[in-house]
């Protein structure tokens, strides 16, 4: 009997599956996905059209697409395709999915029934949001997004915490994300000059949602595609996409926009790690490479204390022996201390770090 095998994901990525998404859903292998981006329906329960105090039209979200007979009927949808997704995620995925006051209580409380954990709320404050013309409410100037893993013990996600906070001038990156709504340019038009979508969302917005839980090369599923911003981002940066839409005249128009991204090169592609996202290298592994050698001594920054290197990568002191770490602590009466940045070797006369050449063999793991 043969060995079974998973079916192959790679004949749907960077494509658009056209039908219901329920039904497409139920077509993607499990356990094919990096990450879920979905903006569903919103259920705006909308009860008649809106104008301005012009009188004019507010075009807006008016399709069948967004209508449903009640709360119960709205909850089961969600329950449907949300159970797909857990299904075609990852075990280190994510899932990311965008609402407004209408939808999106109901949403958590679908995912949590359905056993996703909850990593994050994230407020996206518009900077121009439409006003409210009725003047009987607060202008709704926000919607939010939930971004969670898929269960409670789910240990490994992707996180790039390092390149947020140097996209964001080396600020931790807030859970509050202020970004103007798509507009202008960016907003996509028919012959007629209307919206070719009346939700279409800015590319800004999902650029921080792909840096902050994708790799390039990563796979991003979005049920429902739309025009396309999902696509057009993850092509830009590199990750792969597959998008859902029954909508041909969206369809059409997603496919005309992400046929015009170009891909970055490799190196502009590359994702800020951090020390923590770096591989481990020993301090011996220095020594049998031969970067120091059995006997060289090594100096404290002011030159105030020495420790010689032993054959096994431990220093020894006048009194004591150990680690780098270990023997910096030791020599500065500290409780802890980091060896990399506290040992010095000299070299042509200077004295330099021996982290320095942790780097190097760092350099040299990436390039093999």
């Amino acid at each position: 009997m043969g060995i079974a095998t998973k079916p192959d994901i790679a004949p749907l990525l960077n494509s658009i599956l056209a039908g219901d998404c329920l039904e497409e859903l139920r077509k993607i292998p499990s356990e094919s996905v990096d990450v879920v981006f979905a903006d569903p329906p919103y259920n705006l329960q909308l009860g008649g059209g809106l104008t301005r105090p012009d009188q004019s039209k507010v075009d807006g979200v008016d399709d069948a697409w967004d209508k449903f007979s009640s709360f119960a009927a709205y909850d089961e949808f969600s329950r449907e395709w949300m159970a797909q997704c857990r299904r075609i995620l990852k075990p280190t995925g994510t899932i990311w999915i965008i609402g407004s006051y209408h939808n999106i209580f109901r949403v958590g409380t679908v995912m949590q029934d359905l056993g996703f954990w909850i990593l994050n709320d994230i407020v996206w404050r518009k900077t121009n949001p439409m006003p409210n013309f009725r003047g009987t409410r607060f202008t709704n100037a926000h919607e939010t997004m939930i971004w969670a893993s898929r269960s409670e013990d789910q240990k490994t996600y992707t996180f790039n915490y390092e390149a947020l906070k140097s996209f964001n001038d080396d600020l931790q990156m807030r859970s509050d994300w202020l970004l103007p709504i798509c507009n202008g340019s960016e907003r996509i038009k028919g012959s007629d000059g209307r919206k070719a979508h009346p939700t279409q969302k800015p590319e800004s917005l999902l650029h921080r949602v792909i840096l902050a839980s994708t790799k390039p090369g990563d796979v991003i599923l979005d049920p429902f595609f739309g025009t396309g911003t999902t696509g057009a981002v993850a092509k830009r940066l590199g990750r792969h996409f597959i998008g859902i839409e029954r909508d041909e005249a969206y369809i059409a128009v997603a496919q005309q926009r992400v046929a015009a991204i170009e891909t970055g090169d490799d190196e502009v592609l590359k994702v800020s790690t951090g020390k923590k996202g770096q591989p481990r290298i020993p301090f011996g592994s220095l020594v049998e490479r031969g970067l120091l050698n059995p006997g060289d001594t090594l100096f404290d920054p002011a030159q105030r204390n020495a420790a010689r290197i032993r054959a096994d990568g431990s220093l020894v002191c006048k009194d004591a022996t150990g680690s780098i770490h270990k023997m910096g602590a030791h020599v500065m009466g500290a409780e802890a201390c980091n060896g990399w940045t506290f040992w010095h070797f000299r070299k042509s006369g200077k004295m330099m770090p021996i982290d320095v050449l942790r780097q190097k063999v760092r350099a040299e793991m990436k390039s093999a």
